[in-house]
């Protein structure tokens, strides 16, 4: 039967992700508006998201924190394009945009020595196999495949080469260890549900070195430009930002910051993220039809929650019967009103992807999880009728 409960909010996207409980225009009231960004007022705005996200994160006071263009993508890309190739890199792929890194790693800028360790969607590479001489490229969370790395346990403290993280879909909802980082990235429209085209880049004082050491002799565009000289261009650690933000979505990543602080920082947070995802485990284990995509409970994501079918009435498709199944079923539930967006990706083996970040209510998810079941059997029926 139809369940007659709905989810308050029906925003389970991966990207841009719901706003916070709560969330209205009003939020953005304050904006500043027809000023310059390099105005006092502009430049006490920007400065705000990078307080406000040191304070709620616990970054260390000696790691610099940016903002850069282009999402979590250009900041990965600024940190690849600028630290990479004074030694040996591994880049760890198990998902979509990770193998996007090491392509840009092989392809582009094809860089001599380099291991790409690859794992299939819903595993891990052997993290053992990381070389703490070398370079270290990868995802905490990979947002298409649902899985995470569980620690920072196997990232040396005495590492020689630097860890570059992107952290786009972990960072406000997993525990990061930052002192085994080097540099970190993130864009704002993930687990705090802000607005796209703007990222973060977090330097610990290693990736300065690198910086201010390390010739490359590669030309970069303005965009990508940490240093001149061959010193850190600190500006863009303080409120400087390279090309023109936009303000209004900047007052909304601190409205997004203080509803963080007001809830209790980082600690509710997380706690927020993994009650999700317990929410959807428990449910799954009473399932006949879903599965996870990831196998290793320990490796699974609390944020970009990725389903199976593993009903054989699925199953026994081949894959293009397979993905249009699910597009069935995720149009249902679009239809019904009750979840957008929660298709897996494109490249993903076909399935469900439920966001648990922290703006997305338990009882949201609790409410969607009776309309996951309704929308199989509906879909399933329509097979066999067929």
């Amino acid at each position: 039967m139809k369940p007659t409960t709905r989810p308050t909010n029906p925003n389970f996207s991966s990207g841009p992700c719901a706003k916070r409980p709560g969330w209205t225009l009003d939020a953005l009231s304050d904006a500043c508006l027809g000023r310059s960004h390099r105005s006092k007022l502009g430049k006490g705005k920007l400065q705000q998201v990078i307080d406000l996200s040191r304070e709620v994160l616990g970054i260390p006071d000696d790691y610099r924190i940016g903002i850069v263009p282009a999402s979590d993508t250009g900041a990965v890309e600024m940190a690849l394009w600028s630290l990479l190739g004074a030694r040996g890199v591994d880049v760890l792929v198990w998902e979509s945009f990770s193998k996007e890194w090491a392509t840009d790693i092989t392809k582009q800028l094809k860089l001599p020595d380099v291991r790409v360790l690859e794992a299939p969607y819903g595993a891990l590479p052997d993290l053992a196999q990381v070389d703490r001489t070398r370079d270290v490229v990868f995802a905490w969370n990979g947002t298409t495949s649902g899985v995470r790395v569980p620690d920072g346990d196997w990232i040396a403290d005495d590492r020689e080469g630097l860890a570059i993280c992107d952290a786009t879909s972990a960072v406000f909802a997993m525990d990061l260890p930052w002192r085994k980082l080097d540099v970190v990235t993130w864009s704002w429209q993930k687990v705090l549900g802000g607005e796209a085209a703007h990222g973060m880049l977090v330097l610990s004082p290693r990736a300065v070195e690198r910086l201010e050491t390390f010739q490359h002799g590669r030309p970069l565009p303005k965009i990508f430009r940490l240093t001149k000289g061959g010193k850190l261009i600190e500006g863009i650690f303080k409120a400087e930002t390279i090309n023109t933000p936009s303000m209004l979505c900047v007052e909304d990543q601190i409205d997004a910051l203080n509803w963080a602080k007001s809830i209790g920082g980082l600690p509710e947070l997380i706690r927020r993220s993994e009650a999700n995802l317990k929410r959807i485990e428990a449910w799954q284990k009473e399932s006949a039809w879903a599965g996870f995509l990831a196998g290793d409970a320990a490796a699974r994501s609390c944020t970009s929650i990725c389903l199976t079918i593993v009903d054989p009435a699925i199953t026994g498709l081949d894959a293009a019967g397979q993905a249009d199944a699910v597009k069935k079923l995720a149009a249902l539930l679009e239809k019904e009103g009750v979840a957008y967006d929660i298709a897996g990706y494109r490249d993903a083996p076909p399935g469900l992807r439920v966001w648990g970040g922290a703006t997305v209510e338990e009882s949201d998810i609790a409410a969607l999880l009776p309309w996951l079941d309704w929308a199989f059997a509906t879909v399933k029926g329509d097979l066999a009728k067929a």
